[in-house]
């Protein structure tokens, strides 16, 4: 059975509109990660995997997925492959929230200036993806800048590592696994629940109580948690499949500029030259191997057009 699905029969330009809005979803959650400061980072991401499930359960009924989901979760390779991915995702959340709320925004940002590499280089070993002399030319402008940016956060750089890697391994799984975007976030969602129910339960009754029913504004962000989880990661999982996975790595760069942004603006983190010249140098690098494939895609039109 083809890994294409009714998911992602969407064309080239939609699924880059798909990852595009993903990416910006992640570049303001720490601003909406500001509202559960206070929740621990295992706890929230207990909660967001909860709530995550009835929403994709809702959208399974309204597009009728019932039968795919069934035969993914009957199929054992299926669902290792999604075990393994909902454990790099899990860890994943744990790892960006724990930086978030321990003010690493700067961590954080510099492991999804990581990602893009590792995604990239992943499509090229596994995938048998290619790059053209441009492209590797604005990969290896941007391993400089993420070099130069590493060397001053040495001390935080496992956390950066983490994030980057543990997300990586997760679009590959997810690019690769036969099953649609929605389907497999509910089967991770599923995969998960038995783990975040017994500690949630663990956390209300044998620690102390949970965050939940606290305060308003916090009750309310908890429950906004499975919105803000479910959507992106359909968006990404959507466009992961349909998209080259050495195009959609390099989108990665989204999501820490804004981040970096936020961390010089809201979390008023210091702008020192070499960050300064390593964004400069990332971005540069993102219009060179934009301007390759748009390049490409003008040539191709054209030799359609002939």
């Amino acid at each position: 059975m083809s890994n294409q699905s009714p998911d992602i029969a969407a064309s080239k330009p939609r699924a880059i509109g798909y990852a595009f809005t993903a990416h910006m979803f992640w570049g303001f959650m720490p601003l909406y990660l500001l509202l559960v400061a206070e929740v621990p980072a295992v706890e929230f991401v207990a909660w967001r995997t909860l709530f995550t499930l009835p929403i994709c359960l809702v959208f399974i009924g309204l597009r009728d997925r019932w039968p795919e989901l069934r035969r993914c979760l009957t199929d054992r390779k299926i669902v290792l492959t999604l075990m393994g991915s909902a454990a790099m995702v899990a860890i994943n959340w744990l790892g960006y929230i724990w930086a978030i709320q321990n003010t690493y925004v700067y961590a954080a940002s510099l492991g999804y200036y990581i990602l893009p590499l590792v995604m990239m280089v992943m499509g090229v070993v596994f995938l048998g993806e290619t790059l053209s002399r441009r492209q590797w030319a604005a990969v290896g402008m941007a391993a400089l800048a993420v070099g130069a940016l590493a060397t001053g956060a040495l001390t935080t750089l496992w956390l950066s590592l983490l994030l980057a890697i543990t997300f990586g391994i997760y679009g590959l799984l997810r690019k690769t696994v036969d099953a649609g975007p929605l389907v497999g976030l509910t089967v991770e969602a599923i995969i998960l629940l038995p783990i975040v129910a017994g500690y949630l339960a663990w956390v209300q009754w044998g620690a102390g109580g949970t965050a939940f029913g606290r305060e308003t504004v916090e009750t309310l962000a908890i429950l906004a948690g499975g919105i803000m989880t479910a959507v992106p990661l359909l968006l990404f999982s959507s466009a992961a499949r349909a998209l080259p996975y050495t195009l959609i790595g390099f989108m990665q760069f989204i999501a820490p500029t804004v981040v970096f942004l936020l961390g010089l603006t809201v979390f008023g983190e210091e702008l020192r030259p070499a960050q300064l010249a390593a964004f400069l140098a990332i971005w540069s690098a993102a219009a060179l191997f934009s301007w390759d494939i748009w390049s490409k895609s003008r040539d191709a039109r054209a030799a359609a057009k002939a």
